[in-house]
């Protein structure tokens, strides 16, 4: 892709000084820059590669000021960091779903409706009675199961796999090798200590704006639906269990894993390598640290809790504070038993 600095600087809200014609095709670090790319400067120790970069434009802010002449182009606006995450949000929505139409080999099934502006990668396969809407983008190896449904303008990553009866809303993006709609755990002791399966007849249902990472899964419901609702954002190697409800706007780190029939608020935040237990119900704006174990509800919004088994905060801290001097209490103590032994 291919953009003058002037079209750059209009759809940035910006002014230029310098050369506006240039053209630019790529995004580069200010101290990394090459003709043909545009940087930003925001931090001002960053400030001496504004006179050596060899980037043809870059992106600062309306009060700045160059101490010495510059070669680049400047673009100048309100806020440079803003500006130039809204460029890199535009340019990657460009190259996200620049692709469109089907590569062959590609599977459709029978009764299949699918939108305009579809892109469907190589070795794709896409079920029975599927509904995927416009401006879909399906990578290469991806399965789609049957009677899914995918709304307008949601990338499925190559290898990704989206299982029956899946609901999947806009603007979400599934990365490489999740799986949606995998069956949940649920098996039933019988008295000879074996195993009985229980068929998981649920779905999933992922709301708009939401992204999956790699290798996430997200298991079906037993009955009913697994619900990730609006703006959730969940990282890499996750697993989300049957039953399981994860409220708007949350945001889950890797290794995190949620057992079935829990039911977490909206706005939390969940750092890495945390394990929820079953049946729990977690307040809005619940943060839990990193390796915390959670083994019973949060009923307060807004609570940070830490440690395993997962407790508040501040207690938490603490408790950590006692416990890196406890070779040093035990000494003192010794030291106090020998004296009034004496």
């Amino acid at each position: 892709m291919e953009f003058t600095v002037k079209q750059i600087a209009t759809l940035l809200g910006g002014e230029v000084t310098g050369n506006d014609t240039l053209a630019i095709t790529k995004l580069a670090k200010i101290e990394e820059g090459r003709p043909g790319d545009i940087s930003f400067l925001s931090n001002l120790k960053y400030e001496p590669h504004l006179y050596t970069t060899q980037a043809s434009a870059v992106i600062v802010d309306r009060t700045f000021q160059p101490r010495k002449p510059v070669s680049a182009a400047l673009i100048f606006v309100e806020n440079s960091y803003t500006a130039f995450t809204r460029l890199l949000e535009e340019y990657h929505t460009r190259l996200s779903f620049a692709r469109v139409g089907v590569e062959q080999p590609a599977y459709t099934g029978d009764g299949t409706q699918v939108g305009d502006q579809v892109y469907r990668g190589a070795f794709s396969y896409v079920g029975r009675n599927c509904r995927i809407g416009r401006n879909v983008k399906i990578h290469p190896h991806a399965y789609v199961g049957d009677n899914v449904r995918i709304g307008d303008n949601t990338i499925i990553h190559t290898g990704a796999r989206i299982l029956d009866n899946s609901i999947i809303g806009q603007y979400c993006v599934i990365h490489p090798n999740a799986v949606i709609g995998s069956e949940g755990f649920g098996f039933a002791p019988q008295q000879d200590g074996t195993y009985k399966t229980i068929p998981q007849l649920g779905n999933v249902i992922l709301e708009d704006f939401v992204n999956v990472g790699s290798n996430t899964t997200i298991d079906c419901a037993t009955m009913g639906s697994t619900i990730i609702r609006q703006g959730v954002k969940l990282d890499n190697l996750i697993q989300i269990g049957h039953n399981v409800e994860i409220g708007k706007n949350t945001v889950i780190a890797a290794q995190t894993g949620v057992s079935g029939s829990t039911k977490i608020g909206e706005n939390c935040v969940i750092a890495g390598q945390v394990g929820f237990a079953g049946h729990l119900s977690i307040a809005n704006g619940t943060k839990v640290g990193a390796q915390s174990g959670v083994g019973k509800s949060i009923a307060e919004e807004g609570t940070a809790i830490n440690s395993s088994p997962a407790f508040g905060l501040k207690e938490s801290m603490r408790s950590l504070a006692v416990f890196r001097r406890l070779p040093d209490l035990e000494r003192r103590l010794s030291d106090l038993e020998k004296k009034t032994d004496k």
